[in-house]
């Protein structure tokens, strides 16, 4: 029992020491955008924000086109888990259901797009949009994020989908159902909490995406966030305290969508889980 409770302990130090250095940036940033200028490059450091001020806050959010810039990425955002959702969703059940010629190079060939470097589609994507008038818009934003998180998607939902035994779809379709219907039915609840988990996975890639949005977007109708705040970047000026609140402000969508979708995400693989 001392041996259990010393294991014990120590997976729990373990645990906390990786946790506070997985949080330690974004602690350090909170910090840093609570401060003064004057009081963030100084030769002390301080590890509180004394005195505290909103000041940073008040001026990115009112002074800048931040608002803007997140209202572009989340409509970016948006598109793109709908458009995997749908696509990804279909082709995972095919590639995990069917069985046809070429199938494994299918698999092959999404794998084979994942390991190239994401820079090497630039230059296509850009002639590609530019003669199809998607260029710096958000829609061919989403496009251009769909190109390459779609493989991904199909990926992570076959696995869930193999998860699943087909006796439970051959038995809906036995009771007049069709593939697509047992589908709905009865697959799609059983796979919801990955399903979830994969829409989370692509939602937050898609809203932290840079490179993309630097080189397909011109105009602030729809340049994402990460974008815009590398501009503020000046050549003889970096505003640290603003850099650091706007960084703040964009992690708190991704916080909020945590909160609203964790139940839902746990609730999904308790009702999915399958006794054999």
């Amino acid at each position: 029992m001392r041996r259990s409770r010393l294991e014990r302990s120590a997976i729990y130090a373990i645990a906390a020491a990786f946790t506070f250095f997985a949080a330690f940036p974004v602690l350090w940033a909170l910090n840093i955008s609570l401060k003064f200028e004057r009081d963030i490059i100084t030769r002390h450091i301080s590890l509180l924000p004394i005195p505290a001020t909103l000041t940073n806050y008040i001026a990115i959010w009112t002074q800048s086109n931040l608002p803007d810039l997140m209202w572009n990425s989340a409509v970016a955002t948006f598109f793109t888990v709908v458009i995997c959702v749908f696509a990804g969703t279909l082709g995972a059940y095919s590639l995990s259901r069917l069985q046809f010629r070429g199938r494994k190079n299918v698999l092959l060939f999404f794998l084979i797009l994942r390991m190239f470097p994401v820079v090497l589609m630039i230059i296509p994507l850009f002639i590609i949009m530019r003669q199809a008038g998607l260029l710096d818009t958000r829609i061919g934003l989403a496009l251009a994020y769909t190109a390459f998180l779609l493989p991904i998607f199909i990926w992570m939902m076959k696995g869930f989908f193999d998860a699943i035994p087909i006796e439970l779809e051959e038995a809906a379709r036995i009771d007049g159902c069709t593939r697509l219907g047992a589908m709905w039915r009865v697959i799609l609840p059983l796979v919801r909490g990955g399903l979830w988990a994969c829409a989370v996975f692509i939602g937050i890639a898609a809203w932290n995406e840079y490179l993309f949005a630097l080189m397909l977007t011109t105009s602030s109708g729809s340049r994402t966030w990460p974008v815009g705040l590398q501009l503020m970047v000046g050549e003889f000026q970096l505003p640290w305290g603003a850099l650091s609140a706007g960084g703040i402000l964009s992690i708190l969508p991704v916080l909020a969508l945590f909160a609203v979708v964790q139940r839902s995400m746990v609730r999904g693989l308790a009702q999915g889980a399958v006794k054999g």
